[in-house]
């Protein structure tokens, strides 16, 4: 690590203060590898969870700069962690940077749509993390090993969602406008005014669209639209 540290330019804020961190694993040695490497390359580590209920409510908390979010987290994944902070509304400025062992396009696709700014993947964390914390903070994204200057158009590109010939599923248009809006995180309120329906017919759309799909979460919902690549909608 110390070579490491050497050959490269420390991760640093245009405001000359220190770049903040909360770490989610669920392993504490994965937890005290990074917090150390952080803390050596002067960065500051606010706090650590456990799992992804813990990191939402560090990230609401301690408002980092930086979530290190590992996806694969017993009871509380990092994925639901992300997809609650995107639901949420709240005005967070935390940028997260998921950690994950397994790179399969859905995955990427799902966490970037969720609002993820990074993917890191674990076997390489040692030799880009600071790199992609770097690019994250200056308001590009990082994916893999390659900083991302769009990472809209990354999504549209290398990730694209809407294919020729896409099976729906037995999806009707409106079904497939509801599942447009959950995969962009509204809540059923945002759908139901988006819309210009109750709330209760959302519901009624809902669980139609699950049954379906045969999901029977919201989060579950959102993964099988981006592995599927059903021709979801822009909702503005």
């Amino acid at each position: 690590m110390k070579a490491y540290l050497d050959a490269i330019k420390m991760p640093t804020q245009k405001s000359g203060k220190p770049i903040t961190i909360v770490i989610a694993d669920d392993h504490a040695m994965i937890r005290d590898g990074l917090r150390r490497s952080l803390e050596e390359a002067g960065l500051k580590v606010l706090g650590e969870a456990k799992d992804g209920m813990e990191a939402v409510q560090l990230v609401r908390q301690l408002a980092p700069d930086i979530l290190l979010l590992d996806l694969l987290m017993p009871g509380h994944p990092g994925m639901e962690a992300l997809s609650e902070l995107h639901a949420s509304g709240e005005k967070i400025h935390t940028r997260i940077i998921v950690l994950t062992g397994n790179a399969e396009p859905a995955q990427v696709a799902a966490a970037l749509t969720l609002g993820a700014r990074g993917l890191v993947m674990k076997e390489f964390a040692t030799e880009v993390l600071l790199t992609a914390i770097q690019a994250v903070v200056d308001g590009d994204g990082w994916v893999g090993q390659e900083r991302v200057s769009n990472l809209d158009q990354y999504l549209r590109t290398k990730l694209p969602r809407h294919v020729v010939g896409a099976k729906p599923f037995g999806l009707t248009d409106r079904e497939l406008q509801i599942t447009s809006a959950v995969v962009s995180g509204r809540t059923n309120k945002d759908i139901a005014s988006k819309f210009d329906i109750s709330e209760d017919t959302v519901k009624h759309h809902l669980s139609n669209i699950f049954d379906k799909t045969g999901v029977s979460t919201r989060l579950e919902l959102a993964m099988f639209a981006v592995k599927h690549k059903l021709p979801l909608i822009d909702i503005d």
